[in-house]
């Protein structure tokens, strides 16, 4: 039996920022300077992910799971560590991420597109079906400044469902939305899903959205590694330890 191919590969990942220390108003009077203190996002992450599988990450708000999946697009450096996306095109589905907000939206998808490695000529031959999925064609060519972030995230979402990158990250966008398009955007990451050559990757807090789309889960606390495996097994330690935390609070 041949061994599956390895769309990700994560090892012994850090990643580390700098933010200003909160200080209380007296305590900045007359304080030019505020001190920075370094957070470490995420600490010695390691794991693999192979072509075609659909990944969950969870994990409790601040344990890194957005931060990794900037690593993942290249947005964020490794401060220690390596990651291997192994030639594929990636693109990352989150709410305020890859838009040039002055631009319009026809001009972003054309960026976005020329950003993941498509020709123009691929991308304005699948223009009208962006445009048409979004259902923005009355706004396609205003400054996306000047969207919600429903409509933020409907163009986010169309862009990469239709181009169809050998690697989806999707960061919460299918929360996101009026009804309708959430129904249809769930049924086209179904569809994404289907092609055993795409690799998919999606960080929610919503456990019936990872339940039905991942065939596997990576739990990630506080920046380290908990544990990864098949989605009930996993999920079922996760919300164990949930509801732990919350009796001991």
């Amino acid at each position: 039996m041949s061994e599956k191919e390895i769309a990700i590969s994560v090892n012994d990942l850090h990643v580390r920022y700098k933010s200003m220390k909160a200080r209380s108003f007296r305590g900045s009077i007359g304080r030019k300077k505020q001190k920075v203190e370094v957070v470490d996002a995420l600490k010695g992450v390691s794991f693999d992910v192979e072509k075609g599988q659909i990944l969950g990450i969870v994990g409790k708000n601040g344990s890194g799971k957005s931060t990794l999946l900037r690593t993942l697009a290249g947005i964020f450096s490794p401060d220690g560590g390596s990651v291997d996306v192994h030639n594929n095109t990636v693109s990352l589905l989150a709410i305020g991420v890859g838009f040039q907000k002055e631009l319009p939206g026809r001009d972003n998808i054309i960026l976005t597109g020329l950003l993941l490695g498509f020709t123009m000529d691929e991308i304005m031959e699948k223009m009208p079906k962006i445009i048409k999925f979004s259902g923005l064609k009355k706004f396609i060519d205003k400054p996306v400044r000047t969207y919600s972030s429903g409509m933020f995230s409907k163009l986010s979402f169309s862009i990469s469902a239709i181009l169809e990158p050998d690697i989806l990250l999707v960061d919460e966008v299918l929360s996101v939305g009026d009804a309708r398009f959430k129904k249809k955007s769930f049924k086209k990451m179904q569809e994404l899903i289907s092609d055993e050559n795409r690799t998919v990757v999606i960080v929610s807090h919503n456990m019936n959205t990872i339940q039905k789309l991942c065939d596997t889960v990576l739990w990630i606390n506080e920046g380290e590694f908990k544990e990864i495996g098949p989605t009930k097994e996993v999920l079922d330690h996760y919300i164990e330890f949930m509801e732990q935390e919350e009796e001991e609070a």
